[in-house]
């Protein structure tokens, strides 16, 4: 009887299941196991001294991992997922605020949670939940004509705004201000309210920077380098750049690309510089439209949904989805200053693969239902 149950509820999961934004998904996450073993062999074999599969290995788990975690979320039912979002984004929450007490300092940025076998980076976790608890707040029927939920939001958003800056991470910061404007902005505030954040947001930036230039000094140097690339050492992004370059249309070949050997965490925040540089930008390009094409069918989705919370739900996630995905590229061409952003399901980092997972996982969760009405 059970298997009867079990049976067909996966029957009625596949008909309702989006499947292009699945496939989508599953071609970027072995999209990502493939370039990694690229992007990482020669710098586990000849550099850290390493068996040449030792992050190849990693990522593999981690993918299998994501796989799991991104299944069960679309499985489960949608009453249900909404029930879990508090509490797990309290969980993520909670974990950032124990990274200044617990935390791992890399680089200068202390960002880490360290677990012995792996390596936390709660904010990756955090990202997918803050827009749902955002969306909860912007949705709540008590607050239905109120401004308050607006506020309310902007000081959720301001918490862990201190939380990352105080790492620092500027941009996750950015990524998350991005995400909650647009978000907010599809839930219908007036743009007056939108300027009025944003206004604050640079004031309190810029006082910040200023005021205590010892730890973010680091931020203003990244401008000032990115406006005149005299004041300052620009080799990381003038790297990525001319890999673009050499790589050209067809790439350098499989294994041929020396980025991965001259920067550091090539693998992680240069991975479409170093796609490219093997690979050539027709793959670069192929991979950007794909995040295109599923941001596209979340948003078609969205005009037969009648729940208000999953249609600004799923608009708010595939914004945070796209504005990763392009100021990863930005960084890579370098149109915008660097920030240590990684590419969703394509760098390597297991706290990375895990919240695309999530986020992956609730879209597929959001979207089965009214799928297979416009197939």
């Amino acid at each position: 009887m059970h298997k009867d149950q079990f049976k067909l509820k996966f029957i009625n999961y596949w008909r309702d299941l989006d499947k292009k934004i699945f496939f989508c998904f599953l071609i970027l996450f072995f999209l990502g196991l493939f370039f990694s073993f690229s992007s990482t062999s020669s710098l586990a074999g000849e550099r850290l001294n390493k068996d040449y599969y030792f992050f190849f290995s990693k990522h593999l788990i981690y993918t299998f991992l994501a796989l799991i975690i991104m299944i069960v979320i679309s499985f489960i039912e949608t009453k249900l997922l909404k029930k879990f979002v508090i509490p797990f984004f309290l969980i993520s929450l909670v974990s950032l605020a124990l990274v200044p007490l617990l935390g791992v300092e890399v680089k200068g940025a202390k960002r880490w949670l360290d677990f012995y076998f792996f390596r936390l980076q709660p904010i990756e976790l955090l990202k997918p939940f803050f827009i749902l608890v955002t969306v909860q707040i912007l949705t709540l029927e008590k607050l239905e004509n109120s401004k308050l939920k607006y506020l309310f939001s902007f000081l959720l958003l301001s918490l862990i705004i201190i939380l990352l800056i105080d790492q620092p991470d500027l941009g996750q910061t950015i990524l998350l201000i991005v995400s909650w404007i647009a978000t907010v902005f599809i839930s219908g505030v007036s743009l007056i309210y939108i300027f009025g954040f944003f206004s604050l947001f640079l004031i309190s930036l810029s006082s910040l920077l200023f005021m205590m230039p010892e730890k973010f000094g680091y931020v203003i140097n990244r401008l000032a380098t990115f406006i005149d690339p005299s004041k300052g050492d620009k080799f990381q992004s003038s790297s990525a750049l001319d890999a673009i370059r050499l790589g050209g249309i067809k790439g350098q070949g499989m294994g041929e690309g020396i980025l991965k050997d001259s920067v550091p965490e090539a693998h992680t925040d240069y991975i479409i510089a170093v796609i490219t540089e093997e690979y050539g930008s027709l793959i670069s390009i192929l991979i950007i439209l794909i995040f295109l094409y599923i941001s596209f069918r979340i948003i078609k989705n969205c005009i037969n949904q009648e729940d208000n919370l999953i249609k600004i739900s799923l608009c708010g996630l595939a914004a945070l989805l796209i504005f990763q995905t392009f100021i990863h590229v930005g960084v890579n061409t370098n149109l915008i200053p660097t920030t240590g952003m990684t590419l969703p399901f394509l760098s390597y980092g297991g706290s990375s693969l895990i919240g695309s997972a999530i986020l992956a996982g609730v879209i597929l969760n959001f979207t089965k239902n009214k799928a297979y009405l416009y197939e």
